[in-house]
């Protein structure tokens, strides 16, 4: 995209729409950037767009958005659009078929080098997920949550609670075998708007089936992050950019809320391949974790659960 439309709120509460160039916004002083770019939408369709500065190796600064409509001229489909696309049917497909879903935190991505970008959605099409769930020790399970009363049946599993996910308490789980999904597929689902944040299928959060959610309750659009709720969900949306030390992720689906990152920063980098703040801009996130306040109750802190980088996934833009 060489164009962009950024909406700013008036002090009279009105939506004042300035039109920018990539070619204009870049020039503008760094402090102004960093002030607009969470505001930035397509000119076309209207979806939520990012800014990404040029980087040291020469490749142009641009706009782009991972919420364009499938009508959107601005919309270019790519490899990884395709993958993507095709992710989003695997997940789909399972909320038909499935009776529940088991996250494998585990499940490594996958990788893409530069001698397959240009593969097609066919080949993506043709790969199903080759690992089962390994075992999720019961320390990073929602060790925390309060336990729910035992249900009188044979299965011990609950009744629907007002936590908004059950505790399965029974010695052995005697259910048949349940579908499991990695980050990555799940992230690039709710990105390309398939049901799954809205759904009632019954999503476990750890390998021994103890912990379950509706997926309606476990995915959370950063957007609607509420640190009144104590209960740690599964955050996602995208990366609107970081701040100058790379130790918090701004989302660009609000403009409120504060990742910190600094005490796993170097072996997140490692793990994602980031090579500087460029590559977080426009990256699609998802990541177990906490929301709450910051001591002056001004901004919302996502907490990734324990640190754990099993426990987030960060889908990078390619060039």
């Amino acid at each position: 995209m060489l164009d962009a439309i950024c909406e700013l709120e008036t002090e009279d509460h009105l939506t004042a729409r300035t039109t920018y160039s990539v070619f204009k916004f870049q020039q503008l002083p760094d402090e102004d950037i960093e002030r607009l770019r969470q505001w930035l939408i397509c000119p076309a369709c209207g979806g939520k767009a990012y800014f990404r500065k040029a980087s040291k190796d020469g490749k142009a600064a641009c706009f782009g958005s991972r919420y364009h409509q499938a009508d959107c001229i601005e919309f270019k489909p790519s490899a990884q659009k395709s993958r993507e696309e095709q992710d989003a049917i695997e997940v789909q497909q399972q909320l038909v078929d499935a009776d529940a879903l088991m996250i494998d935190f585990s499940r490594k991505p996958r990788r893409h080098s530069s001698a397959n970008k240009a593969s097609t959605a066919s080949s993506a099409s043709k790969t199903a997920p080759t690992s089962k769930s390994s075992s999720i020790s019961k320390s990073s399970s929602i060790s925390e949550s309060s336990p729910v009363p035992v249900a009188s049946s044979m299965d011990a599993q609950v009744q629907e609670s007002k936590t908004d996910y059950q505790v399965n308490t029974a010695a052995h789980t005697t259910e048949k075998r349940v579908p499991s999904q990695g980050l990555e597929k799940l992230l690039h689902s709710l990105l390309r708007g398939t049901d799954l944040a809205k759904s009632d299928l019954w999503v476990y959060t750890d390998s021994e089936r103890k912990y379950r959610w509706r997926a309606k309750n476990l995915f959370v659009n950063f957007a609607d992050a509420d640190p009144l709720d104590n209960k740690p969900h599964m955050y996602w949306g995208t990366i609107s950019h970081t701040d100058p030390t790379m130790s918090w992720l701004n989302p660009a689906d609000s403009k409120d809320i504060g990742i910190p990152i600094d005490g796993i920063k170097q072996p997140l980098l490692a793990q994602f391949e980031i090579e500087d703040k460029r590559c977080f801009e426009g990256a699609g996130l998802i990541l177990f974790g906490k929301c709450f306040w910051n001591k002056e109750k001004t901004r919302k802190i996502i907490q990734l659960w324990n640190n754990d980088l099993q426990r987030i996934f960060i889908s990078k833009l390619e060039d």
